[in-house]
């Protein structure tokens, strides 16, 4: 399965992605907010890499942009949705152009009611990229998560599919 925009191919995972992912998994600025500090080792990129390359199913894609991979984006566990770009390409939209079309796609194979995210609050830039794709808050939780020794807040999403077909293209 590829999904395709007008800049950036949506593709699933490969063997040869290894090292991109691990510049994107390895560097702390695109980790801070993720569920683990960054890699500190190939060996933990080739372990989220062979979940994804293993998966049944899955509805998760690297993101290949100017012919290399900067990041991923989908639905780990439906109806989760994530994403994950190198901070290089940070501000440019290819967040929101990955996004929207992979839930183009969820909606359109799937048939759930809502896709949700979780972010921590701290997270400005991924809630207002979220808050402007439709997707409300729905609640938070203290302490959901430990990133290193830190425990860290979530904020709960979700986007109803209604929301999404009704939105002005």
């Amino acid at each position: 399965m590829m999904l395709h925009t007008s800049r950036m191919v949506l593709r699933r995972a490969r063997a040869s992605d290894l090292a991109a992912l691990h510049d994107v998994f390895g560097d702390p600025r695109a980790m801070r907010y993720w569920s683990r500090p960054a890699h500190e080792s190939l060996a933990q990129t080739e372990a989220t890499l062979a979940a994804m390359l293993h998966a049944e199913a899955s509805d998760e894609f690297v993101i290949e942009y100017g012919g290399a991979v900067i990041g991923k984006v989908g639905a780990w566990r439906l109806p989760e949705i994530g994403f994950i770009l190198h901070p290089d390409h940070w501000g440019k939209g290819l967040a929101r152009e990955a996004l929207s079309a992979t839930i183009d796609h969820l909606f359109a194979f799937h048939p759930i009611d809502a896709l949700t995210a979780d972010a921590d609050p701290r997270n400005a830039r991924c809630l207002r990229l979220l808050g402007g794709l439709g997707f409300c808050e729905t609640h938070r939780v203290e302490r959901s998560m430990q990133w290193g020794d830190e425990w860290c807040d979530s904020v709960w999403l979700a986007l109803p599919r209604a929301a999404w077909e009704g939105r002005s293209a």
